[in-house]
């Protein structure tokens, strides 16, 4: 007897945006090319989105990442470009038609604080931090899990410090070392990268038009798809080339699509190789509302 055909829809959730140093966003590229790609302010400082996917299949809720919230107090907020000070995501996911008590689980490709952020209440001065999605269980891989509990002195900065054990407490923390998430279930494939950050886990779910692969900050955005562009946030530069570029060419190869978290227009396209050889998007899509693929 056959499983049942369980439906899939997606969404696109826009969660708090920031303002980041340019130079920093495209590390190894000249402001004369990367401008070009993101015009930036009077402070060098570039826009992007901080964008979580939400994925509906039958009653359960994933969600893949929370963006980086309104945790910290405002003087930090603003040294980080947080742009708005209410916690967009939690509105973002109401206009969706649901909420962060109705998540069932939600995946991190790392913990880095503009990724899971937004899994803890907005600031409130003298309160200790605390998590919001109360009923949802948490996947990381055991490498993110690991360096945010141990960060190098390099990027302890990008860590939240009582977040892991926040989630060991919570009881509902699922710490993945295989390709598989128990939780998610064998449909879900999970690849794992280094060069940005130890552990960064990236999702593929299988769709009728294509693969749909949650790119995290392997590729933040479209700009990022022209494989020698790296963040000077990245720890193994010439490691992450190399991951990106085996991982997109398997993925072109499938006419795959990446989300993208990060991009300030993009939340989702296609991969393709140009007559040149280089990976371009295609089919870009700005948002999505429950649609099924």
């Amino acid at each position: 007897m056959q499983p049942p055909i369980i439906e899939r829809k997606i969404s696109s959730i826009a969660g708090n945006t920031q303002r980041l140093d340019g130079g920093a966003m495209f590390g190894n590229a000249p402001r004369a090319l990367w401008s070009r790609w993101s015009e930036p302010d009077d402070g060098n400082r570039i826009p992007l989105a901080c964008r979580a996917m939400l994925i509906e299949e039958g009653e359960r809720r994933v969600l893949f990442e929370t963006g980086i919230g309104v945790f910290f107090e405002p003087k930090l907020r603003r040294r980080f470009g947080v742009v708005e000070p209410e916690h967009v995501l939690l509105r973002s996911l109401e206009r969706a038609g649901t909420s962060h008590e109705q998540i069932d689980v939600v995946v991190l490709s790392h913990l880095h604080f503009d990724h899971a952020g937004g899994l803890l209440r907005p600031y409130e001065e003298g309160a200790a931090p605390e998590l919001l999605f109360p009923k949802a269980r948490f996947v990381v891989s055991r490498g993110a899990f690991e360096r945010a509990r141990a960060p190098h002195a390099r990027d302890r900065a990008s860590f939240i410090p009582e977040l892991p054990g926040l989630l060991e407490a919570s009881g509902r923390l699922e710490v993945v070392d295989g390709d598989r998430s128990e939780l998610l279930g064998d449909d879900y494939r999970l690849h794992f990268s280094s060069g940005h950050t130890p552990g960064l886990m990236l999702t593929e779910l299988p769709g009728a038009d294509g693969p749909v692969l949650f790119a995290g900050d392997l590729v933040p955005g479209t700009a990022w798809l022209h494989a020698p562009i790296t963040m000077g946030y990245d720890r193994f530069p010439e490691r992450l080339v190399d991951e990106k570029l085996a991982l997109l060419a398997d993925l072109a190869a499938r006419r795959g699509r990446l989300f993208f978290t990060h991009d300030p227009e993009v939340a989702m396209a296609r991969v393709l190789r140009d007559e040149r050889g280089r990976f371009v998007p295609e089919e870009p899509r700005a948002s999505l509302l429950h649609d099924p693929f």
